[in-house]
C-alpha cells in the first residue's frame, strides 16, 4: 500500500535550503563529521526507511559502547537530511557522555564570591536526591548567558549524559542538548528544543477539548513539503492529526498523532500503535514538518525494535484512552501565514531570544561541552525557566506548569 518505500522526498529545488538551519548543506556536513564518527564511537550508520511502508526518511546511527543510549536516529525531508541527523545526534550524545572541558571543583558559595553566578537548577535534581547546599562541593561546568555571555556555572552532573554514573545528583536528559557546524547553529537548535518541551508539557495540561480545538488541517500551511508528508500518510493508510500547542512564548510549536486508520474504533489498542511528534520552529511550516517527520520516526523506532530506551514491556502497555480520542479531533481549515522572520542562525536565533525576554524568561544558558578544533560544536543549552519533559526528578513541574493548572483547573 502507498508509494515504494525507498522514494525519496526532494525539496522543490529553488529553495533547498529554506527547510534547514544548518551553516552548509547537508552533504557537506557529513563530509565534515564523517572521519570523526569512529572515534567517537559510531560503528555504522543504517537506513530504517524501508521498514516502513510511509517512506518517510529515517536512519540510525549505532554507538556500541555508549555510555547513555546504543541507538541514535535521525529523520528529514530528503534522506541525506536523515542520515546527518542520526550522525550528529550520536555526536552530541558521545560529547556529552565525556564533555572535554575541564570541570572546576567548587562550591556554588565561592564561586558566587568570584562574581560568577553559579546555578543549583533545584528543578533539575533527580529523584531521591537532596537538594544543592550553598557550602557544598561539587564539580561545575563553565557556561555563559546568552544575554552578555557573561560566565554562569551550573553543576556538571546537569549538564551531561553519562548513564553509568551512580546516584547521579541530577536528572540526566538530552533535552537541551544540541550539535552543530557551529556554534551559533547547535545553541539555535538546543533552544527551539527546550521550547518544545516546555510548549508539550503545557498543552498536556490542557483538557482533551482544549486540546482538539487546536487541531488544524496541514494544507492551511500552504507547503509542498508538508502537503506531501500529508498525502505519504493517507496513501499508506494512517490517520495523522496536527494540533497547535504554540505556547505564551510565540514560537510556533506542533505535535503530530500517527496511527493506523480506524484507531478510534480499535477494542485494545496498545501504547506502541500511536506515535506522537513535535516540533518548533520561528517558521510555522518548519515546525510542523519537524513534527510530523518525528512521529514517523517514532513508528519506526517501534517497528525495528532497536532503540534501547523502547523496553519490551512499552509493546504489551495499553495505549491511554486520551490519546486514543485525540484522533477525534476535526481538522480546522486555518491559513497559517508565515510570519516575517530572518535568515540565518545567528539572526534566528536572535528572534528567539527576543521571543524569550517578551515572554520574561531571560536566563538562557549555554555550556561548550567540547574544547579544541572541530568542524562542528555540541552544546547543553539551560533555560530554569522552561519546563522540562517527564523524567524522574524530585520536581515534575516548574511555575509555567503550575500556573496553567490553575487556569484550566
Amino acid at each position: 500500500m502507498g508509494r515504494p518505500p525507498d522514494e525519496h522526498f526532494s525539496r522543490p529545488a529553488a529553495d533547498a535550503l529554506s527547510y534547514s538551519d544548518r551553516a552548509c548543506p547537508p552533504e557537506e556536513t557529513f563530509r565534515r563529521i564523517e572521519a570523526f564518527l569512529p572515534a567517537l564511537g559510531v560503528s555504522r550508520l543504517a537506513r530504517l526507511t524501508g521498514l516502513d511502508r510511509i517512506g518517510i526518511p529515517v536512519w540510525s546511527a549505532v554507538s556500541p559502547n555508549a555510555r547513555s543510549i546504543v541507538i541514535n536516529q535521525g529523520k528529514g525531508i530528503t534522506d541525506i537530511d536523515a542520515k546527518v541527523s542520526a550522525a550528529m545526534e550520536a555526536i552530541e550524545r558521545a560529547i556529552a557522555c565525556a564533555p572535554s572541558v575541564q570541570a572546576r571543583t567548587a562550591t556554588a558559595r565561592a564561586l558566587s564570591d568570584t562574581g560568577d553566578p553559579a546555578l543549583p537548577l533545584p528543578g533539575l535534581i533527580a529523584a531521591g536526591q537532596a537538594d544543592l547546599r550553598d557550602d557544598e562541593t561539587i564539580d561545575w561546568l563553565r557556561g555563559f548567558d546568552l544575554s552578555d555571555r557573561a560566565t554562569t556555572w551550573v553543576p556538571r552532573e546537569a549538564a551531561i549524559l553519562d548513564r553509568t554514573i551512580d546516584g547521579c545528583r541530577y536528572w540526566q536528559s538530552s533535552d537541551g542538548l544540541a550539535s552543530g557546524n557551529t556554534e551559533t547553529e547547535a545553541i539555535l537548535h538546543g533552544l527551539l528544543e527546550r521550547i518544545e518541551r516546555d510548549a508539550e508539557t503545557l498543552w498536556r495540561m490542557l483538557p482533551l477539548s482544549g486540546k482538539h480545538r487546536g487541531c488544524i488541517d496541514p494544507k492551511g500551511f500552504g507547503d509542498p513539503v508538508l502537503d506531501d508528508l500529508a498525502k505519504r500518510i493517507l496513501s499508506s493508510g494512517l490517520d495523522l492529526r496536527l494540533f497547535d500547542m504554540t505556547s505564551d512564548i510565540g514560537i510556533p510549536c506542533y505535535a503530530a498523532t500517527l496511527a493506523e486508520a480506524g484507531i478510534l474504533s480499535a477494542r485494545h489498542p496498545r501504547y506502541h500503535d500511536v506515535t506522537i511528534g513535535h516540533g518548533a520552529h520561528p517558521v510555522a511550516r518548519r515546525a510542523a514538518i519537524r513534527a510530523v517527520t518525528e512521529a514517523a520516526q517514532s513508528r519506526l523506532t517501534y517497528i525495528s525494535g532497536a532503540r534501547d530506551d523502547v523496553f519490551p514491556e512499552t509493546f504489551a502497555r495499553d495505549l491511554p484512552e486520551e490519546t486514543q480520542r485525540l484522533f477525534a479531533a476535526v481538522p480546522q481549515w486555518r491559513t497559517v501565514a508565515t510570519a516575517e522572520t530572518p535568515a540565518g542562525p545567528q539572526a534566528l536565533l536572535d528572534f528567539v531570544i527576543r521571543r524569550l525576554e517578551a515572554a520574561g524568561i531571560r536566563t538562557v544558558v549555554v555550556v561548550p561541552l567540547m574544547e579544541g578544533v572541530a568542524p562542528f560544536s555540541v552544546v547543553k543549552v539551560i533555560v530554569p525557566a522552561l519546563e522540562n519533559p517527564d523524567g524522574v526528578r524530585k520536581r515534575r513541574f516548574g511555575e509555567r506548569a503550575l500556573a496553567r493548572a490553575l487556569e484550566v483547573g
